[in-house]
């Protein structure tokens, strides 16, 4: 029995307590501080080596207690981790909140928690047991108000079911896996108080612990909340506290107590010295926590009225200077009310000059347009003027000049073919320069007949035609200087190939159109279908048909009439009204006839 007795007592065991309330993103907890402070006095009251009370750790000094608490943990037999506040369940794995955490969204959760599988390497090295007890299993505000980055993923309620996968190894839930445990109406939760009072029983397998706390969680909660022990561990019984021998001296009672207290009196809270009462309502020392709590009590009033005497005299302050202020406030909103008004009516009259000044602008440039424009229609009248003094002058100096070169010898003669031959554009006679803008007129393919001396109505109608093309304004009536030198300038043709009918444009020539088998060219110069009656033809229009075929492949060029339209390489017109349609010889070919207009 000795022998036994001093095996349980060299057993080391340490424990790990952490308790988060005030969180900084979610409403602050009542019990979490208050739990974790009992629990940690229930570990030390049953004589743990090593037991680490934390309480509000942020992310960082979760992470760094859990990585000091693993190295404690190599050493000893029994490793012990309890945690209350918040817990988070995120596609059926667990983590811990701690104080710090925001959780805008749920891919937050792998930074700013962290995972049960933490804890469980923490406590993972020691040699018997290894517990982790999760009071974390509340209703978790983060879960409703954080966003989801993904639609499928699944945010539980409480926390999910976990099986470790190491010997010797249990982990207690507050909850079954996927409801919450409640808080309760009293100062510490329902499932913290079944803790302290079944698990330091000496020799109570953990097993059997874990039994009669969930039994009792139940008849506080009217069955609403039920614990639950994943996990499993071997034949033998594994108890929190080893079952003392009867034999030898015992311990003194008091000295846990006093060990108690002397925590109590360094915390030197008012959570401290009620968790104390909590587990030692009377006695000596009970007396003493209560002086404790009724020193700061006192101390707590003390602040509230000085506080309270502070703040009247601020608000007697700030009156006093309300009153002084209230004559200079009532001054300057009446000076800003002038200036808004003044600012107000400046603004009015900005905007009355403005519309003046654009009115005035606008006339302006309506005068200058009209000024413009007249100075335009001036200036083209002084140079037809000119133009057509010119043309005089030039008429009149020809017409001088032929008497005189009548009377000439032939070297005189010789002398005037010489002066007649290319001189500049400007010194050109009227008969000459018309000429050359004929000439220029047929090179750009808009005139088809000869260049002549005499300005005929072809000649208008081809200068029509390139004003229309080139996009000019030159005076059809009437050949100029100006329109020669616009014509030179053209490099190619202007007009466009206009063909005779059965002929099209192919670049700068006329081809002949041909149809497919069963058409022919129609009165639109189109193939179309040839009617299936047929007229039946006379030897007399064979041969002419015949001779009109002839005629058409010798000459290609030769215009065609067709109903009461005449057509040649200038394009297709009416019959002028009292004409008629005839014909006449071909220019180059005097054998062929063309079709022309006849007029009475």
């Amino acid at each position: 029995m000795g022998l036994t007795c001093g095996s349980a007592h060299a057993d080391r065991r340490v424990a790990l307590v952490i308790g988060n309330s005030a969180y900084k993103s979610a409403p602050k907890l009542g019990n979490p501080v208050n739990d974790a402070t009992l629990v940690g006095g229930m570990f030390k009251k049953a004589g743990f080596d090593s037991v680490d009370v934390r309480l509000d750790l942020s992310a960082s000094e979760m992470r760094r207690m859990l990585r000091e608490f693993a190295g404690r943990s190599r050493d000893a037999d029994m490793a012990v981790i309890y945690y209350a506040g918040h817990g988070i369940e995120l596609d059926g794995n667990n983590y811990l909140i701690p104080t710090d955490a925001t959780l805008e969204t749920d891919g937050d959760v792998l930074d700013e928690t962290i995972p049960v599988e933490r804890a469980l390497f923490a406590v993972e090295p020691a040699k018997q047991l290894r517990l982790i007890i999760l009071d974390a299993c509340r209703d978790n505000p983060f879960a409703k108000t954080m966003k989801r980055t993904l639609a499928s993923r699944a945010i539980g309620r409480g926390l999910a079911k976990v099986e470790p996968t190491s010997p010797n190894t249990m982990i207690a839930f507050a909850a079954k896996a996927g409801s919450t445990a409640s808080d309760g109406d009293a100062r510490n939760s329902p499932f913290a108080t079944a803790l302290v009072e079944h698990l330091p029983k000496p020799g109570l397998d953990l097993r059997k612990a874990f039994g009669f706390v969930r039994d009792d969680v139940l008849k506080a909660t009217s069955y609403k909340q039920e614990p639950y022990v994943y996990g499993s561990l071997g034949g033998d019984d594994v108890p929190l506290v080893a079952k003392q021998a009867a034999t030898g001296p015992q311990a003194n009672p008091q000295d846990a107590i006093r060990r108690d207290y002397e925590l109590a009196l360094q915390l030197a809270t008012r959570d401290g010295w009620e968790a104390f009462l909590a587990a030692y309502p009377d006695g000596f020392y009970a007396n003493l926590a209560k002086g404790q709590l009724n020193k700061i009590a006192a101390e707590e009033t003390r602040a509230a009225a000085e506080q309270k005497a502070k703040a009247a005299e601020q608000e007697k302050a700030r009156l006093i200077a309300e009153r002084a202020r209230k004559a200079e406030q009532e001054k300057a909103a009446a000076a800003a009310k002038a200036a808004e008004e003044a600012r107000i009516a400046a603004e009015k009259q900005k905007q009355i000059e403005q519309a003046r000044a654009e009115a005035a602008e606008q006339q302006r440039k309506i005068a200058e347009a009209a000024a413009a424009k007249a100075l335009a229609e001036k200036q083209a009248a002084e140079k037809a003027k000119a133009e057509l003094a010119a043309k005089q002058a030039a008429e009149k100096a020809e017409q001088a000049a032929k008497p005189a070169a009548d009377r000439q010898m032939p070297e005189v003669d010789n002398q005037k073919v010489a002066a007649l031959s290319p001189a500049p554009t400007s010194t050109l006679s009227a008969a000459d320069l018309t000429k050359s803008v004929q000439s220029e007129l047929r090179r750009v393919g808009c005139l088809t007949s000869a260049a002549e001396g005499d300005w005929t109505s072809a000649a208008q109608r081809s200068l029509t035609l390139f004003n229309k093309y080139a996009g000019t304004q030159f005076d059809v009536k009437l050949a100029s200087i100006d329109a020669l030198d616009a014509l030179k300038a053209k490099p190619g043709r202007v007009c466009p190939l206009v063909c005779n009918f059965g002929f099209k444009a192919d670049g700068d020539q006329c081809v002949k159109i041909t149809c497919r088998a069963g058409y022919r060219v129609g009165d639109d110069n189109e193939c179309e279908k040839v009617p299936e009656k047929k007229p039946v033809a006379t030897r007399e229009d064979s041969r002419k048909r015949d001779t009109d075929r002839k005629q058409t492949e010798a000459a290609p060029s030769t215009p065609q009439a067709s109903g009461q339209m005449i057509c040649n390489n200038a394009g297709c017109r009416p019959i002028a009204k009292g004409c008629r349609l005839g014909t006449a010889s071909h220019p180059s070919n005097p054998a062929y006839k063309l079709p022309a207009e006849i007029c009475n």
